[in-house]
């Protein structure tokens, strides 16, 4: 039987196999065995669930490995088995051959037998000996290779063969290729492209701070001691407690960067084209050089090369000059005619190949700096060329000119995808278009803004009009043809896409074969909001009436609906929780959906099935959609919603849908076992009893109550369990899961569970976190037979059980609002509140329920999401440092973002609150620069583009600049003439000669922010200037700078700003360098490399290295096979491996993955990015462990730099850095330097995880052992004796900790009492005293590396074969609990905790 358990979400932690049931229809008998033995597998690998499902692989989730084990026919047979054979066939062994170029020695080249012909030219292009040709073939015993043939496809090609690179002739082509190229070699340390966002390029600095590579410089650096030369101070800026931000260090100067100069000059000569008669010769373009040594040459392509020819600037003579010096590549061409050209085009390429691949790899996704230095402007013919021919992206690879989209992105979808081979080729191709649409979607859409695309309808106005280019189609996010009126105009019209984007993601990530959607991207650019579409074949010939087959083109007044969209969509409704729901059309007929209504169907001229308005995907939130006559439950209304907000299109996330679901689920198994216990008690006394309706739910709870009492052999493996999971004995045993999240604030909310509970308040979740539900299970004697039993009922489909079970079930189904009777199935309808759309009367109780569903699901977001983000930072295991990581914790646990001022508004109410100051202070930070990039973005639109930087500069000067009066400079009229502009006005959106914006002042921008934050947010700030919220909130302004420009698009010059100067304003008009796009599009995934790194940290959490290592490495193979070499996932698997090398004492292999780990942040995710940070960190405490003290110091300095920069000094963060800097100060006997880091440490550890913290005495303990080094033994007692106490009240007198902490408090007090004797020795007998030597000692790098590790979280377990064995009965056993569902969450003290999840967007 083919199971389809694909088809159960990922969200589910211990899916119930019901659903399988369901599906398999008659095999379901014989299936649920196997079924349910591998949901039982495959959960128990212990991952939160919901990170497999936010990254998109619901279709075929988390059961797949498990099951292809049992049935080997199923569907997606991606099991760990099956694809370690596939594997092997992907990786051929490689072989080696040799290359023979004109000119060189032959050399050795590793290649593998997938490589195709054109990837061994691309190698050569690159090598710097054979780097300046690009125009020849491969030839193996005289015959010419196919480039794009596969190396095992060609006869004769062995290990060993000589292959001879042979000259070709150029074409034009091929030519520019050349030139092409050679301008690229010459650029090729050249950072401007990084600056201006082009071509992929970014910034990266590590190199600065590693001198170089890193492996070989340990090397070298360790011959000579290396304590002596090490330089630790560092700057003023760095130190605790200074209060300067420069900004100037955070790009440093690369001193490669000054380029060398090899050519003044090489551009296209006026006289191309070459003229006919010149054609017959063979000329195929001319060129204009000027040498260093300021000689001007004219060059003649031609079809045999390169050579000089008799041409000047004025007069055409095309003749070869004497000597010509033909060449068939330019380089040897200019090394013969400029001397000064030779030796640094030489130097110049030695260095390029020493820099490390990913300094110069292209990112997948172009990322934008937000700052850069004052760049020279040089001439480039390659750049002048690309900016005025009509250049749309890539013809030089493509025949045929322009890219036709659409039909790239949905072939890719349609590759077959049965095995690993074929899923990754498909994956990679699918990644690769998506990349290239989204690159030429940015460009198109800046270049419609910036006026260079005539509009299709160029007669209307501006807002109006929309664009295509390229094969993209382009429309403004305003309200056209007022079709948003009803939901909000242009409001709505702003939020439309991005939830569009929303549902392409989730259908995309749903992946159901035949079902096809539109390339999207939104793109926000100098204040407009353009949606980028591909375009579906034949919808411009066609009136949109026509073609609409499913859906609504009027939100729901007139409706149809096709049968083969119903199909498809019904493939998505489980995974998305969609029901199908009948709707009235406009003649009062019920037409069925899968969708909202305003969800279009129409089949393209191609025959494929498109679904496009995707923006209802998820159901609306009603905190934000006040309904008249409609009640919200008691938790929304105590925080005041349902609120109005600026459009009706507020949706819920897909992560809160899944997580209300899981929650629902748990209190769904939880009932039906309460109810069958309950059968159980009753049968004995009496043979039937209510069974638990709304009414009855007290008895029941009570009932639950007495049973407790009696503990039962089955329980006392649930109390081990209990004392094995909490964290430190003051929790009273509660599982560390669901730990109050502060032990008073929560208590006050928990019903007592023994106290009468009604319904609803369990039901929302009021204070159960998702997780809480253990407490009451673990509690209960024969749970797990219950939950086993509940389980089989629920497996059954209600066929052959007897009634009363059955009962059970409906019961258990009704509470939770399940849309089935006989099992559990939560869905939604997305049409519930939408204004047109009505329902028919025989649909009147479903409605009913889905409203309840919807007003719970809201209910759960405020009274259950938000205290669990809230706890979680709490216990640090969320740690947002800047704007961007705090929304991506939002978002994680499906909480809009619209939420903030609720979320700071709970914070505020919070008894911790203290320990949430940086939380606190990031929210308000993120607020704010979010209402003032609301209040810029219409600010711009009437703004003209000979303005621009001066508007930019005016607008952060009202923002930041603490001079009151910022007065606007207006441009100088540079261009006399003003009836030119006013020609174009029509033409460029929000054109016209506007000056409004001159107006702005900074007191009226901060009243505007104040207010957009009241109405946006809810939140009151009252402040009228940025000094005063700096004051009030404890904010930076480089910090809000820096949240400001990246949320925005702005470039600023790199220097330093005087922000609180009163007399003149902080910006000029020439410090706005740029204004980039920003852009939100797909990220496709690459799902098999994804579940083998998610196997792979399984297993490293259960303790078994070695294999987890294995398939994390295999992951990093997928991920690279699909992604290429750059990408955030890669990231994190680099950033693993290097930890699992460095426990399993492989130190040179952590550092070299670390560095790869590290560049590749700085390139994709940004120099300043929190997760470079922590990247930097890691890197130093390997470079520390391989002896590289300075450039561990270096790179601690440098992560503290941006770590002060992007979140301020206090941050929990802050105290580990300051540890790590403080214990390698220490090490390298720089005693005071080290004390003024630890001591800093413990202040803001003793803030963040209370005076009694174990992390606190570990930072006592630190600063001891420095003042112990120092001689000064009185304060290393004061502060061992801290940590001692600490000690024993957390752990007791008997812990090691302990023991060892009074061991140390013993030997200071020795130390102390030799010194004493000493100095009264001296003080009596002066100088002929007999001293006795007293032990002054400089700490063992071993014993601050120990230290390092311990800090770090890094813990090696010297383990005996006893306790490998016990550790491994462990492992299995709380795998079985796991199994039980008893475990959800990876368990707290699991031998090895490595906090690396994937990144999720």
């Amino acid at each position: 039987m083919v199971s389809k358990t694909d088809d159960i979400p990922a969200s589910v932690p211990n899916c119930n196999p019901v659903d399988l049931a369901d599906e398999a229809g008659d095999g379901a008998q014989d299936g649920r065995e196997t079924s349910k033995t591998s949901l039982k597998e495959s959960c128990g690998c212990g991952h939160s669930a919901d990170t497999a499902m936010v990254n998109g692989d619901g279709a075929h989730g988390h059961t797949e490995e498990a099951e292809s084990k049992q049935d080997g026919n199923s569907e997606t047979d991606g099991g760990e088995e099956s694809n370690e054979q596939e594997v092997i066939v992907i990786q051929d062994t490689g072989f080696t051959v040799k290359i023979q170029a004109p000119g060189t020695e032959p050399f050795d080249l590793q290649v593998s037998p997938q490589e195709m012909v054109q990837e061994i030219h691309q190698v050569l292009m690159d090598r710097e000996d054979t780097c300046h040709r690009t125009c020849f073939s491969l030839q193996l015993d005289g015959n010419v290779l196919d480039n794009f043939a596969e190396l095992k496809s060609i006869e004769g090609l062995q290990e060993g063969s000589l292959l001879k690179v042979v000259e070709e002739p150029y074409t034009v082509r091929e030519a520019r290729i050349h030139v092409r190229h050679i301008r690229d070699l010459l650029k090729s340390l050249d950072p401007s492209d990084a600056y201006n966002g082009v071509d992929c390029n970014s910034l990266s600095f590590l190199s600065i701070f590693t001198d170089g590579d890193l492996g070989d410089s340990g090397k070298r650096k360790k011959k000579g001691n290396e304590l002596e030369q090490i330089d630790c101070t560092p700057p003023e800026h760095i130190l605790p407690g200074s209060k300067e931000r420069p900004l100037v260090p955070l790009q440093p100067q690369n001193k490669d960067w000054k380029p060398m100069q090899c050519l003044k000059v090489l551009t296209m000569s006026g006289w191309n084209p070459p003229p006919g008669n010149r054609k017959m010769h063979g000329d195929l373009m001319y060129l204009y050089i000027v040498t260093v040594e300021e000689r001007h040459v004219s060059l003649t392509a031609s079809t045999r090369g390169f050579y000089l020819n008799q041409s000047t600037t004025y007069t055409f003579n095309p003749k070869p000059a004497n000597p010509s010096f033909l060449s068939h590549s330019l380089v040897e061409l200019l090394s013969q005619i400029s001397p000064a050209f030779k030796k640094n085009f030489t130097a110049l390429q030695k260095k390029r190949v020493q820099r490390h691949p990913f300094e110069r790899i292209a990112t997948p996704f172009q990322v934008y700096s937000w700052t850069a230095p004052q760049v020279d402007h040089a001439m480039d013919c390659v750049r002048a060329e690309d900016a005025y021919t009509s250049r749309l992206g890539y013809e030089e690879h493509i025949p045929g000119q322009t890219r036709d989209w659409n039909e790239e992105l949905q072939t890719t979808r349609e590759l077959p995808r049965k095995n690993l081979p074929e899923r990754l080729l498909r994956e990679r191709a699918i990644f690769k278009v998506h990349s290239d649409f989204a690159a030429a979607a940015t460009r198109g859409a800046m270049a419609v803004i910036d006026g260079n695309v005539m509009a299709i309808n160029p007669g209307e106005e501006t807002r109006m009009q929309m664009f295509i280019w390229n094969n993209i189609f382009f429309s403004l996010g305003f309200d056209v043809r007022d079709h948003y009126r009803e939901l909000g105009g242009d409001a709505a019209a702003h939020a439309a896409p991005t939830n569009d984007l929303n549902g392409v993601r989730a259908y995309g990530a749903v992946d159901v074969e035949g079902l096809y959607t539109l390339g999207t991207v939104v793109v926000d650019y100098r204040g407009y909001r353009v949606t980028a579409q591909s375009i579906i074949p034949g919808i411009l010939e066609r009136e949109q009436e026509q073609s609409v087959i499913y859906g609504s083109i009027d939100f729901g007044k007139t409706v149809v609906s096709h049968n083969k969209y119903l199909e498809l969509l019904e493939k998505t409704s489980r995974p998305l929780k969609v029901q199908r729901h009948n709707v009235l059309n406009e003649k009062n007929e019920a037409v069925e959906l899968c969708s909202s209504v305003e969800c279009k169907g129409i089949i393209g001229n191609d025959g494929r099935h498109y679904i496009l308005d995707l923006l209802r995907t998820f159901p609306p939130d009603l905190n934000f959609l006040p309904v008249d006559g409609e009640e919200l439950p008691p938790e929304s209304q105590r925080h005041g919603f349902p609120r109005q907000h600026r459009h009706r299109l507020a949706c819920l996330r897909q992560e809160l849908i899944e997580a209300f679901v899981e929650h629902r689920y748990l209190l769904f198994m939880k009932m039906a076992a309460l109810q069958l216990m309950q059968q159980k008690a009753n049968k004995d006394t009496k043979t039937d009893t209510p069974a638990i309706t709304e009414t009855s739910e007290t008895t029941s709870e009570s009932n639950a109550d007495t049973t407790q009492t009696q503990t039962t052999a089955s329980d006392s493996q649930s109390a081990t369990e209990l004392a094995t999971d909490s964290t430190s004995p003051t929790d009273n045993g509660t599982p560390a899961a669901s730990q109050a999240a502060t032990d008073g604030e929560e208590n006050s909310s928990k019903p007592a569970t023994n106290g009468p509970l009604d319904l609803a308040s369990t039901q929302n979740g009021e204070c159960k976190s998702p997780l809480e539900g253990k407490e009451l299970e673990e509690s209960i004697p024969g749970l797990a037979q219950a939950k086993e039993l509940a389980e089989t009922l629920v497996a059954e489909d209600g066929s052959c059980i007897d009634p009363k079970s059955r009962e059970v079930v409906l019961n258990a189904c009704k509470a939770v609002g399940s849309i089935s009777n006989t099992s559990f199935d939560i869905r939604f309808n997305p049409d519930i509140f939408s204004p047109g759309v009505r329902f028919p009367d025989d649909s009147a109780d479903d409605v009913q329920k889905q409203k309840q569903l919807l007003k719970d699901a809201a209910a759960f977001l405020v009274s259950c999401q938000i205290p669990s983000l809230v706890k979680d930072c709490l216990d640090h295991s969320a740690l947002p440092m800047d704007g961007a990581t705090l929304t991506e914790a939002l978002r994680q646990r499906g909480i809009n973002v619209r939420y903030l001022g609720s979320v700071l508004e709970f914070v505020d109410k919070t008894p911790a609150k203290a320990q949430l100051e940086h939380f606190y202070r990031i929210g308000i930070s993120e607020l704010i620069t979010r209402c003032a990039k609301h209040i810029f973005k219409t600010y711009l639109q009437g703004v003209e583009l000979s303005a621009l930087s001066a508007a930019v500069s005016h607008f952060l000067n009202c923002f930041l600049s603490s001079f009151p009066d910022a007065v606007a400079h207006l441009p100088p009229d540079e261009l006399v003439s003003r009836r030119k502009s006013r020609k174009r006005r029509n033409r460029v959106p929000g054109g016209g000669d506007n000056t409004a914006w001159a107006s702005l002042t900074p007191t009226e921008l901060w009243k505007n922010i104040a207010s957009e934050a009241q109405s946006y947010y809810n939140f009151t700030i009252q402040c009228d200037s940025v000094d005063q919220v700096v004051e009030k909130y404890g904010l930076q302004k480089i910090t809000l700078l820096r949240e400001i420009s990246v949320k925005t698009g702005i470039q600023i010059l790199i220097k330093e700003y005087n922000f609180d100067s009163r007399h003149k304003p902080a910006f000029t008009e020439e410090d706005i360098l740029n204004i980039f796009p920003v852009v939100k599009h797909v990220n496709p995934k690459a799902s098999d490399a994804f579940h083998f790194f998610q196997s792979g940290q399984a297993k490293v959490q259960q303790g078994f290295l070695k294999e987890g290592c294995e398939l994390i490495n295999e992951a990093l193979n997928l991920f690279n096979n699909v992604y290429g070499a750059m990408h955030v996932e890669i990231c994190a698997c680099l950033r693993l491996l290097a930890r699992l090398n460095y426990i399993m004492g492989d130190h040179p292999e952590a550092l070299s993955n670390q560095q790869k780990a590290v560049l590749m942040s700085e390139r994709v995710l940004g120099i300043e990015h929190p997760n470079t940070i922590q990247e930097y960190m890691h890197l130093a405490l390997y470079c520390f462990a391989n002896g590289q003290l300075s450039t561990a110091l270096k790179l601690l300095y440098r992560a503290r730099y941006l770590m002060l920069m992007v979140s301020g000094e206090d941050h929990p963060e802050m105290a580990l850095l300051d540890s790590n800097i403080g214990l390698v100060l220490h090490g390298v006997m720089e005693y005071d330097l080290s004390l003024r880091f630890l001591e800093n440490a413990l202040t803001i550890n003793t803030k963040y995880h209370g005076p009694r913290s174990l992390k606190v005495a570990l930072s006592h303990h630190l600063v001891a052992r420095v003042y112990e080094s120092k001689a000064e033994f009185r304060s290393a007692l004061q502060h061992e004796k801290e940590g001692y106490t600490i000690y024993k009240n957390q752990m007791g007198e008997a812990h090691e900790k302990t023991k060892e902490s009074s061991e140390y408090l013993k030997y200071l007090t020795q130390q102390a009492v030799a010194l004493q004797r000493t100095m009264n020795e001296i003080y009596k007998n002066g100088s002929n005293a007999s001293i006795m030597p007293l032990k002054f000692t400089a700490p063992s790098m071993a014993s601050v590396l120990e230290q390092l590790n311990i800090i770090n979280g890094i813990i090696f377990i010297p383990l005996s074969q006893k306790d490998l064995e016990n550790l491994k009965a462990e492992v299995q056993r709380r795998q079985q609990l796991q199994e039980l569902g008893k475990i959800e969450e990876p368990t707290e003290d699991s031998p090895l905790e490595l906090e690396d999840k994937i990144p999720i967007d």
